[in-house]
């Protein structure tokens, strides 16, 4: 009997996901994209002034308190590097709310590759001949394509609240953070 290939597909997609670290969970903020960053500095400070040893019982005799409150910073700390990166908060973002990660959804936008072949051409013979003005014109490209990213996974993750099909969206969003990170990566290039 041949096996099903749907079947070990809905099999796959009903395993638990493992485990992904929460930085809203862990700063308690709602989970959502267009986050005050204000508002997570303030809950990473009071959660440190809460986990600092000098506040907990015995923290003075007790290396345990000591090594419990330095966990803690470096988690609080994590968590406030991911949501003040817009990239790193969308990504775990789409996979908290059960998305795919960007090792199960690999597709780009449609022509990107191509437009991306030419722009690296020209990025690398740019930095070949350290043509200055050249990488700072390929960078404001790089710069204004981020933006345009970041403002379309704004209004997907927006539509996720308006109702609009979760899976879908998810998916879509997760293009776009492939692209996007593509653009990251180019921009780290230009000016390292």
């Amino acid at each position: 009997m041949t096996p099903d290939p749907h079947e070990s597909e809905s099999r796959a997609a009903r395993a638990p996901r493992e485990t992904v670290f929460d930085p809203f969970e862990v700063l308690g903020l709602s989970r959502r994209f267009d986050i005050d960053v204000n508002a997570v500095q303030r809950a990473v400070l009071q959660r440190l002034a809460r986990a600092h040893p000098d506040r907990q019982p015995g923290a003075g005799t007790d290396p345990m308190v000591q090594a419990r409150a330095e966990q803690e910073s470096a988690r609080l700390n994590q968590a406030k590097a991911i949501l003040c990166d817009d990239e790193k908060r969308a990504d775990t973002l789409v996979v908290l709310l059960g998305g795919p990660s960007k090792e199960d959804e690999k597709s780009l936008p449609d022509g990107f590759l191509m437009d991306m072949l030419e722009t690296r051409e020209q990025m690398e013979e740019a930095l070949a001949a350290d043509d200055r003005a050249q990488l700072d014109e390929l960078k404001d490209w790089a710069e204004e394509t981020r933006s345009a990213y970041i403002s379309q996974t704004t209004e997907l993750f927006t539509a996720l609240s308006d109702g609009q099909e979760p899976a879908d969206t998810l998916r879509q969003i997760r293009i776009v953070l492939n692209a996007w990170r593509y653009i990251e990566r180019m921009i780290e290039q230009i000016d390292p």
